[in-house]
């Protein structure tokens, strides 16, 4: 059986819980959020329970997720794998039990799903400030009461389905298989620092995440990257492996 990216989340944390696992910029206005794994493996494990137990999101239901490349888009991404339960991108075919979706989609989400919550997407998780449309549901006033760790009754197989990507479809275990492929293909070896930068969420989600946890490594994840910066940051960051 092919390894899930929740068990290559646990290896990592028990790996070295501390050390920096996803470093996130927007260079549009000036954001830089620096998670440990065991911080990012808290908040996929909050959002894993909100989602299966504040929304009732079960095994083999599918959830789409109308967002950005962003860190709380990848930890929605890694709670619903957690749970067994597979990433739309965009917005679905109709068939999803929820539908997330950032500032800029979160009005016409509204009704599109027996679920809808809405992501800020301000800095460090803030909720919004204006009043969400009738049935959405405000993530950051949700998430934080739920535990920080998750422990599915069953453990999803990896033969789930896992992520839509425009009708093309990868289980659990395919996806860690993928990561393996696009990491020889990056030249990202053990312990590798990958610079991403990209406002595509599914590109995030293979080169920020799922490539650093088949390596053991790390990402810096930049959104609304200002070209002229990245020397800099790449030496500030140390990183070894520009995606893209």
């Amino acid at each position: 059986m092919s390894e899930t990216p929740a068990e290559l989340l646990r290896t990592a944390v028990r790996h070295d819980g501390a050390r920096p696992f996803l470093t996130f910029y927007d260079d549009a206005t000036g954001e830089r959020v620096e998670l440990s794994t065991i911080t990012f493996d808290n908040w996929v494990a909050k959002t894993a329970g909100f989602l299966t137990g504040g929304l009732g999101a079960e095994t083999g239901e599918r959830v789409a997720l109308r967002l950005p490349a962003h860190w709380q888009a990848l930890a929605w991404a890694a709670a619903c794998w957690s749970a067994g339960v597979c990433v739309v991108l965009g917005s679905g075919d109709g068939d999803v039990q929820v539908a997330v979706a950032g500032p800029d989609d979160v009005a016409t989400a509204a009704g599109s799903a027996p679920e809808v919550v809405g992501l800020a997407l301000r800095p460090l998780g803030g909720r919004f400030t204006e009043p969400l449309p009738p049935g959405v549901a405000d993530y950051a006033v949700e998430v934080p009461g739920y535990p920080d760790h998750f422990a599915p009754v069953f453990p999803p197989d990896d033969t789930e389905p896992a992520l839509d990507r425009g009708g093309a479809v990868h289980t659990l275990g395919g996806l860690a298989d993928h990561a393996r492929q696009r990491a020889e293909q990056l030249g990202a070896g053990p312990g590798g620092r990958l610079l991403v930068a990209t406002d595509d969420l599914g590109t995030a989600l293979v080169d920020a995440l799922l490539v650093p946890l088949v390596v053991g490594g790390s990402a810096v994840l930049v959104r609304h990257e200002d070209p002229a910066g990245r020397p800099a940051r790449v030496d500030a960051e140390r990183v070894t492996v520009t995606a893209g």
